[in-house]
């Protein structure tokens, strides 16, 4: 695990709650996964233990069992021998009435520069519950420049296994 002193990669912490920074490559996948407060809570719950990230078999390591601001955590990317560790630290937290979730950013050793968001949305108008993931980034490492739009179309496949790890009844 990377020491507690080191820096995010990147400037415009929070930016994944707002208006996203230019300069980066965005993007931002919201799914329905049900319906019921319930659900909404539930994965609500599942997101801050990281569900979304262990559900696509990519989570590695975390100081805490569940997101607090501060959290220094790692993902394996790729496979076996090829497999790289992506450092990050949580950067906020979502708590609101009809939102929940996380934000992480990235760390020195991190193949990209950026921030993700893993949140669920419980829209009362319907009823409806949403997984949300929503993220900026740009290259870190050479082989991530070199990888170009397959590196991004790699990013929204993951991002749909995320949302698809959330669970779908209450």
């Amino acid at each position: 695990m990377r020491d507690e002193t080191d820096e995010l990669t990147y400037t415009e912490v929070g930016a994944t709650d707002g208006d996203m920074p230019a300069g980066y490559h965005r993007f931002t996948l919201r799914r329905p996964i049900g319906r019921g407060r319930a659900l909404f809570e539930r994965a609500g719950a599942e997101i801050m233990a990281y569900r979304m990230q262990k559900g696509t078999g990519i989570f590695h390591i975390a100081d805490t069992p569940t997101a607090e601001v501060g959290t220094s955590l790692a993902v394996r990317l790729g496979v076996g021998p090829f497999a790289i560790e992506a450092p990050c630290r949580v950067v906020y937290l979502l708590r609101e009435t009809n939102r929940l979730g996380f934000a992480y950013g990235t760390l020195p050793g991190h193949p990209e520069i950026g921030e993700e968001l893993f949140a669920v949305e419980y829209d009362p108008t319907d009823d409806t519950v949403y997984g949300l993931v929503k993220a900026f980034s740009r290259p870190g490492a050479w082989y991530v420049r070199l990888g170009g739009p397959a590196v991004r179309l790699l990013q929204r496949i993951i991002a749909g296994r995320y949302i698809a790890a959330l669970p779908t009844t209450a």
